[in-house]
């Protein structure tokens, strides 16, 4: 099992930093602090830019025209374009009035997926899994507790997800066309006295990246049978998300929380630089939206 070690990328402190993507168009890397409501962007040669959508951001997804984004928000989901959010779906009729947007990916056909979660520290843990697919909002796995890492296999065959406090990350059979899951399973349970799984990505080879919320490292994890890979160990106590970035895509851009952390790098962005190479990311197709 190979080991790395995670460098710290900026010495900046997000509470809760979530949402990593690498836009290889505009060599664009982004995240977002969801409670501050803002999302951030850097490119390669160091371009910063931010913007607050004054309400919490589980997500911003990179959209089919460059620089654009789907937020998706407490409300509902918004395109963000040349600086301006624009509301292109209500959610309060999907969501419970203490619930908010948390993970979001877009699949390769282009359909925006995204979970809703709870926004307080008062309500049972709930929530669903959701595909917004041509201005429509689908149902596609209910009775979640806190979505979280998506991803699809390469041949578009597979579905991958983790669902945080179900303390899993499953695997379905995935229909491209239709944008349908079915024949869930359950790819691997963590280590609970370790960490539980957080948001994750997939590289080339169809394996996964997971983060450990309270675990301080990320695995990759093997879709075949959910051994593990490989280990990134991380100065930070919660480990929130991660993508690949860079020409060849094979450095990984991580993401994690300083909410009421007190370590000298609880909340910070990391770095690190692996042997293998991820996959480029999907857009969100303005047909979907």
């Amino acid at each position: 099992m190979k080991t790395y070690t995670a460098q710290v990328f900026s010495k900046e402190k997000f509470s809760l930093g979530e949402s990593p993507f690498y836009d290889s168009r505009t060599k664009t890397m982004s995240w977002v602090d969801i409670p501050k409501g803002t999302l951030y962007t850097q490119t390669l040669d160091g371009e910063k830019n931010s913007f607050c959508l004054g309400q919490a951001i589980g997500s911003a997804v990179p959209a089919q025209k460059e620089g654009s984004y789907i937020l998706a928000a407490t409300d509902g989901l918004y395109l963000l374009e040349n600086g301006k959010a624009t509301l292109v779906k209500k959610l309060t009729d999907f969501y419970e009035s203490y619930q908010r947007s948390n993970d979001a990916k877009a699949d390769p056909a282009g359909r925006l997926w995204f979970g809703s979660s709870v926004d307080d520290g008062i309500h049972e843990a709930s929530g669903n899994l959701f595909c917004l697919d041509e201005g429509k909002v689908f149902c596609r796995e209910a009775n979640t507790k806190i979505s979280n890492g998506l991803g699809w296999s390469r041949d578009c065959k597979k579905f991958y997800f983790s669902d945080t406090l179900q303390k899993a990350v499953f695997s379905y059979d995935y229909d491209l066309s239709t944008g349908l899951i079915s024949n869930k399973k359950v790819l691997f349970t963590p280590d609970e006295a370790r960490g539980l799984t957080d948001g994750m990505c997939i590289d080339a080879d169809d394996n996964l990246w997971v983060a450990f919320w309270g675990g301080s490292r990320i695995e990759c994890r093997s879709t075949k049978d959910g051994s593990i890979l490989a280990t990134v160990n991380i100065d930070a106590k919660h480990v929130t998300s991660c993508c690949f970035i860079g020409e060849r895509l094979d450095t990984l851009l991580i993401t994690t929380s300083g909410n009421d952390l007190t370590g000298e790098h609880d909340g910070c962005l990391f770095t690190c630089k692996v042997d293998e190479r991820g996959k480029e990311c999907d857009f969100v197709k303005a047909d979907n939206f």
